[in-house]
C-alpha cells in the first residue's frame, strides 16, 4: 500500500494560538483550576490533555466560581456571555482565532447598516452561535436552501443581503446558500475579505488534490469538529471515499483491502503526534 500525506494538514494557527493562550494560562497559576466555556477546540485529546493539566470544562457561566478566570475557546463567544462574564466578575482569558473576530466585527458592521444578514454555517456550533449573538435580530443562521427562504420570508422588502460565513464551512456550501439567496431575489453583499480561513480552504484543496491520486482517504479528527468532517466531505464529492478516525485506534475497525493508494489528512485541531502515530499503525 502507497500511503500519501496531504500537505497542508493538522493544526491550523487560530488552533495553536489558543493552545498556546491555554497552556500559558495554566503554567501562570499551577494548581489553581482554570475554568474554560466550551471546549478549547473540538479535540477530544487536545480537550483531555488539558483537563489533565487543571483545566475545566464547562458549558454555563453559572457554574464557574465568582472572581475566577474563564478560558474563552478559539469559536469565540457572544456578547451576552461576555457581559455575564464581567457581572460575575470573572477574569477573562481570551483565545479567540482572529479570523472568527473578524466575522464578528463584520457582523456587528453590517448589523449597524440595518441590513438582513445570512450567516451560512451550521445551527448550534459554538462559533455559530457566538456570531448570532452579535445581532440577532439581523442575522439568520442559513445552513439549507430552506433557511434562505425564511431569512427572505423575515425580511421581504429587503434588496441586498450581507453573506457572512463560519470559517469552516466549504466554499462549495457557501456557493450553494449564495445561488439561493440570489434565486430569491437577493443581491448579496461580501466582505473585502472571505471569512473561510486561509487554513481551512488550504486543507480542502490539499483533499480535492489528494482525491485524484487515493483510493480511499482517512480524516484523523473528532467527530463535533467541523473542519473535520468537511474535509471528509470534500474528498467524497471530489469522488473518492473517505472515512473520519477520531484515532489512531479505529484504523483496526475499517476493511481497507483492495485500497493501493492511501491519502492522510487530519483536521485544523488535531496535534501532529496523533497522525504521527496513525502513520506507525498502518506502517
Amino acid at each position: 500500500m502507497r500511503v500519501l500525506v496531504a500537505q497542508p494538514h493538522g493544526m491550523c494557527s487560530g488552533v495553536a494560538r489558543a493552545l498556546r493562550i491555554a497552556l500559558g494560562a495554566l503554567a501562570e497559576r499551577p494548581g489553581e483550576t482554570l475554568w474554560c466555556f466550551h471546549e478549547l477546540v473540538h479535540n477530544e485529546h487536545v480537550v483531555a490533555g488539558l483537563r489533565a493539566r487543571g483545566a475545566r470544562f464547562v458549558d454555563d457561566l453559572a457554574q464557574v466560581p465568582r472572581g475566577a478566570r474563564v478560558l474563552f475557546s478559539a469559536h469565540g463567544v457572544s456578547p451576552a456571555i461576555r457581559a455575564q462574564a464581567e457581572a460575575r466578575g470573572l477574569e477573562v482569558v481570551d483565545a479567540t482565532c482572529p479570523f472568527v473576530g473578524k466575522v464578528h466585527a463584520e457582523a456587528r458592521a453590517y448589523a449597524a447598516q440595518a441590513l438582513p444578514i445570512a450567516l451560512v454555517g451550521h445551527k448550534g456550533h459554538d462559533e455559530v452561535v457566538g456570531v448570532l449573538g452579535e445581532a440577532p435580530e439581523r442575522i439568520r443562521v442559513v445552513e439549507t436552501r430552506a433557511d434562505a427562504e425564511a431569512l427572505r420570508a423575515d425580511f421581504p422588502d429587503a434588496r441586498e443581503v450581507a453573506v457572512l460565513s463560519q470559517t469552516t464551512v466549504s466554499q462549495d456550501m457557501v456557493e450553494a446558500r449564495v445561488a439561493d439567496l440570489r434565486a430569491l431575489g437577493l443581491a448579496p453583499r461580501f466582505p473585502d475579505r472571505r471569512d473561510i480561513c486561509t487554513a481551512t480552504q488550504e486543507r480542502q484543496d490539499a483533499v480535492r488534490a489528494l482525491a485524484r491520486e487515493a483510493d480511499h482517504i482517512l480524516v484523523l479528527g473528532s467527530r463535533n469538529s467541523s473542519n473535520s468532517k468537511r474535509l471528509a466531505e470534500v474528498a467524497q464529492t471530489a469522488g473518492c471515499p473517505a472515512t473520519l478516525l477520531a484515532g489512531p485506534d479505529e484504523l483496526d475497525a475499517l476493511d481497507l483491502s483492495g485500497v493501493r493508494t492511501l491519502g492522510l489528512t487530519s483536521g485544523a485541531s488535531t496535534p501532529e503526534e496523533l497522525l504521527d502515530a496513525l502513520r506507525r499503525r498502518l506502517a
